[in-house]
């Protein structure tokens, strides 16, 4: 979990500072919907004029950290690479939607401009993809995860062909 967790404040810092680049180079104004989601989840009180940054920040750090810690359990079990970064890329876009759209904050992503979708798209990229790279040679420091011990064994799925044996799922022979 710790190591997920650190995985996931590292691909937050970097998807925040990659944010912070972008918008010098566009002009794009700071987004508060991550700190107005906060406030609606944890019961603050709203100040609608007010420009939250902590709220921001902490929401940014938070979120990278919970959800890196899925990340982290992906690599643990073998899941690593581009495949499983881009399947925790979907991830970090529902979690993110789903909170949003349930506080009432955000509005589905196929309501806002194109531009926006994409600049989101590509900062959510960036995040998975740290977060991955970070989660994935922090567990290969404890070799490989039982899923990558059962591709060796035996390549891809079969239907009629049960895992391997317990013993044999933990260890590389």
């Amino acid at each position: 979990m710790g190591q997920g967790a650190a995985a996931g404040l590292a691909g937050a810092l970097v998807m925040t500072a990659g944010e912070k680049i972008e918008q010098r180079c566009t002009g794009r104004a700071d987004s508060h919907v991550p700190a107005r989601t906060l406030e609606r989840l944890v019961g603050l009180p709203e100040a609608p004029r007010r420009q939250p940054w902590a709220l921001n920040v902490a929401m940014h750090a938070g979120q990278g950290m919970l959800l890196g810690v899925l990340r982290g359990a992906m690599a643990s079990a073998g899941l690593r690479g581009p495949w499983a970064s881009a399947m925790f890329w979907a991830v970090r876009l529902t979690n993110d939607q789903t909170l949003e759209n349930a506080t009432g904050v955000g509005a589905p992503p196929w309501t806002w401009p194109r531009r926006e979708v994409v600049v989101d798209l590509a900062h959510k990229a960036v995040y998975a993809t740290v977060t991955g790279l970070v989660a994935d040679r922090l567990a290969a420091r404890h070799g490989p995860g039982p899923g990558q011990i059962h591709a060796r064994k035996r390549k891809g799925r079969h239907p009629h062909i049960g895992p391997p044996p317990r013993r044999d799922a933990s260890t590389d022979d």
